[in-house]
């Protein structure tokens, strides 16, 4: 949407700038170009992008992305804006990333394993163990692999711009620990809206429960699901440590959250203003992970100190548990080649 602020459009563009945050809130301008004619006769533009995501404020990821606006403010000598609307303003994490697809709304935020039902690359990275290390993670991750799946969803409208660090999943539960796949029997356990999370679980012997992270808490409190999995920062700060008093430091699992704009907005930018964009969201991408590793040293002293078991249980029962799922995926060239690639990395 263009609006032209000239001497001959005052009033008009006066009226428009009250709207501007209506308009903004309401998801109806995802992209704005405002272009001004200075007192001297020189023509200015600020292109504004909006972000929205799910996460709280306090969330590192959320402060990741504060930053990249940031960094594109900077880069553009004020150019160029990103706004950001955390904690589901502009809609849920699902909303959001339809918002993206049809153009009314430009950057998001999301796990990956939400994004193997739009790409499937992407399920590679919600193998369990298929990481080694965190080193290793941000080796692939930053890596041509990383480049590969982040371009896997443009098909989608969703072009990846960068991942954030999400650390490693495990398992919090209300009633007992998870020492071994065998514990997990009988017991519901919420997991992601995603195939790969639901196969895990499925082949640990639990019964995998998909539910919306927003109803999670009501849902562990009322027992409708005996625990659940994620990593420590989420566990603290959404507060489920007040109801579940065990949490099994596994690391089954090291899904990275994605960066993403949609490419209906993408395509719609100025070569430069692309150049801003992704440079800032590389560039974020350091910042945050420091963010991260300090949030879960945090997030862990602190449920602690509440009161909640903290156990690190033997790896290998879980990643012996789960060789039937790697043996699926290797029936699929893309993924064994992905796999092979990723193994492969030192």
């Amino acid at each position: 949407m263009l609006i032209i602020i000239g001497n001959f459009f005052k009033k008009i563009a006066k009226t428009l700038a009250g709207l501007l945050p209506v308009l903004i809130l309401a998801g109806l301008l995802p992209i704005l170009i405002l272009t001004a004619i200075t007192s001297c006769g020189e023509r200015e533009q600020l292109t504004v992008l909006k972000l929205a995501h799910g996460l709280s404020p306090s969330h590192s990821v959320h402060k990741g992305m504060v930053y990249m606006a940031e960094l594109v403010a900077e880069k553009s000598d004020g150019n160029m804006r990103i706004d950001v609307y955390p904690s589901e303003q502009l809609g849920t994490e699902r909303e959001n990333l339809e918002m993206l697809q049809i153009g009314s709304l430009a950057i998001t935020k999301v796990s990956a394993a939400v994004m193997e039902s739009f790409a499937p690359s992407y399920r590679v990275l919600n193998l369990p163990y298929i990481f080694t290390s965190r080193e290793h993670t941000e080796r692939v991750l930053d890596g041509d692999i990383g480049s590969e799946i982040l371009m896997d969803g443009e098909e989608f409208w969703l072009r990846g711009l960068a991942f954030y660090d999400s650390g490693s999943r495990s398992f919090y539960t209300k009633d007992r620990p998870i020492m071994h796949p065998d514990d997990l029997r009988g017991l519901r356990i919420r997991v992601q809206p995603s195939p790969s999370a639901v196969s895990m679980v499925r082949a640990m012997g639990g019964s995998p429960t998909p539910i919306s992270w927003g109803e999670l808490y009501t849902a562990l409190q009322g027992g409708v699901v005996d625990g659940a999995e994620n990593n420590p920062p989420s566990f603290y700060l959404s507060n489920h440590f007040e109801v579940c008093r065990y949490y099994s430091i596994n690391e089954h699992s090291t899904v990275p959250d994605v960066l993403l704009i949609s490419t209906k907005i993408w395509n719609t930018l100025t070569e430069q203003e692309q150049q801003w964009v992704q440079e800032a969201a590389t560039e974020s991408v350091g910042y945050q992970r420091k963010l991260w590793a300090e949030s879960e040293r945090h997030s862990l002293e602190m449920v602690e100190a509440a009161g909640v078991e903290v156990l690190y249980p033997d790896k290998e029962p879980f990643i012996e548990a789960v060789q039937p799922l790697f043996d699926q995926y290797m029936a699929d060239p893309q993924m064994r080649r992905l796999i092979e690639s990723i193994r492969a990395i030192d």
